[in-house]
């Protein structure tokens, strides 16, 4: 096998994960923070998003049964991986500010919000539209439509759009 082959081969995990090895990574992550053990960075980040929801400590809990769950919308629960996933992701987007103005633009929304869990749960409803849209439509994600999306929330509601208040 040549060098690049290997190199290909290696960081394969790294840029498409599949769905167990991301439900590995978090219980990993949920039981090392347990323990008091050492994080890599990208562990002391996902752990910092998994301290925020104590909700999941039962899925994180049980690497097993994570990795057979079926979190399928018509059962009725969210996906704790998908949601950890999304916020590790946007943190990403924003330590790296990709799209370029994305860091200014949840960080106003975090100011808004008084949190920045609050405005990261915002920013997923933004990502998560952008997503559905392109495999809708067949067309490459929409960077900025989705940043716009985001400043929209942090700007609030447009001049004159509040309602009126009676008596």
């Amino acid at each position: 096998m040549s060098p690049v082959s290997v190199v290909a081969t290696d960081n394969v995990d790294m840029f498409q994960p599949s769905q167990h090895d991301v439900r590995r990574f978090f219980c990993q992550v949920w039981r090392r923070r347990k323990q008091g053990l050492a994080l890599d960075p990208m562990q002391a980040q996902a752990a910092t998003w998994v301290a925020e929801h104590p909700e999941y400590d039962a899925d994180l809990a049980d690497e097993e049964a994570a990795l057979g769950a079926d979190y399928r919308v018509e059962n009725g629960r969210g996906n704790p991986f998908l949601h950890l996933s999304m916020h590790l992701s946007i943190s990403e987007q924003i330590a790296i500010d990709q799209p370029a103005g994305i860091r200014q633009a949840v960080h106003l929304l975090a100011a808004r919000r008084g949190s920045l869990h609050a405005a990261h749960h915002e920013v997923m409803e933004c990502l998560g539209e952008m997503l559905w849209t392109s495999q809708r439509s067949g067309m490459p994600p929409d960077g900025p439509a989705y940043l716009e999306a985001v400043r929209r929330r942090a700007r609030g509601p447009a001049e004159g759009s509040l309602p009126q208040r009676q008596g």
